[in-house]
């Protein structure tokens, strides 16, 4: 059993913080009057909650169960989102002409201080994007006279207004591990090569970037699906053919992001924002995507048949 580093304490910590902010979502959760399945979503948050805080120290069998119980509490229609009131147009007009470009600070913060972090302390670089969180509140705070009371609401509207949709990047990232775990990708290969032809280089190309952009869009995470499809395709169809493996795999890699613009399953990126702007269209974002997408998708054909050989 290895020891662990300062990183990895300091991981835990921010891990123990998501846990704490999900147990107040909890209590509002059980306390709001107005919800009338407060029970089932605020333990819904609790578990969750649980799982941040206490996941290194529980025994593998009650984090599979406390996994299996979100589920649940989904599938018996258990879990409903807060509401909250609606913010004054007239104030926020007001303090958008206030404080104009200061409110883009905050999160300018988030990109440059982990960037900065991760290239010059990259022992970090796991730790970079909760320092710079932290850093950005504060910055937030001192601008806008914050306080961290209103820091919690606004915590607590947020992750409410995500909903479920916020377990997806966990649940997802798990199931590309249990996909490269159980071959998943030997399977694949198997199955493509009855189709591909021996020794096509095109083919073996537009298999391997079509494969990444419809396995991350049954996924929802490029990342989860990078290892199984360059397992079953990458490399027996293109690598294996000369080409040059890290041009193949970063093409691979960013073709994957063309099914993360295609999928609900990618939930930060097209359901959350649907949720938050309350479109009527839960897809709208993905359908203003998918063109693009497409045209993308053909793009990264080309250079990685022109370019990685």
């Amino acid at each position: 059993m290895t020891t662990p580093t300062f990183w990895d304490n300091v991981l835990e910590f921010f891990y123990v913080l998501i846990g704490l902010q999900l147990g107040y979502t909890a209590y509002k959760a059980f306390t709001d009057q107005t919800n009338q399945k407060r029970i089932g979503t605020g333990l819904f948050w609790l578990d969750l909650g649980l799982l941040f805080a206490l996941g290194k120290v529980l025994p593998t069998v009650v984090s599979g169960v406390l996994v299996v119980f979100l589920g649940i509490v989904t599938i018996i229609n258990q879990f409903e989102a807060g509401k909250f009131a609606n913010f004054s147009m007239d104030a926020l007009v007001a303090n958008a002409k206030r404080y104009r470009n200061w409110v883009f600070f905050p999160v300018l913060c988030l990109a440059i201080v982990s960037m900065l972090l991760a290239k010059f302390i990259p022992d970090s670089s796991k730790v970079a994007i909760g320092f710079a969180a932290v850093i950005g509140t504060v910055f937030a705070w001192l601008i806008f006279r914050g306080s961290f009371k209103a820091t919690m609401a606004e915590s607590d509207r947020m992750i409410q207004s995500m909903g479920t949709s916020g377990v997806l990047p966990q649940l997802l990232a798990a199931l590309g591990v249990i996909f490269s775990i159980s071959g998943v990708g030997t399977v694949i290969a198997d199955a493509i090569g009855g189709v591909v032809p021996e020794g096509s280089r095109f083919f073996g190309v537009v298999a391997y970037v079509l494969g990444m952009v419809l396995f991350t869009a049954i996924m929802g995470n490029a990342f989860a699906a990078f290892t199984v499809i360059t397992a079953g395709i990458g490399i027996p169809f293109v690598i294996a053919q000369g080409a040059n493996p890290a041009i193949a795999g970063a093409l691979a890699m960013t073709a994957g992001y063309c099914g993360t613009l295609l999928t609900p399953m990618a939930a930060n990126f097209n359901a959350l924002p649907a949720s938050l702007m309350e479109m009527k269209n839960p897809y709208g974002v993905i359908k203003e995507q998918a063109p693009m997408a497409t045209l993308m998708i053909v793009v990264h054909i080309v250079l990685m048949y022109f370019w990685a050989f």
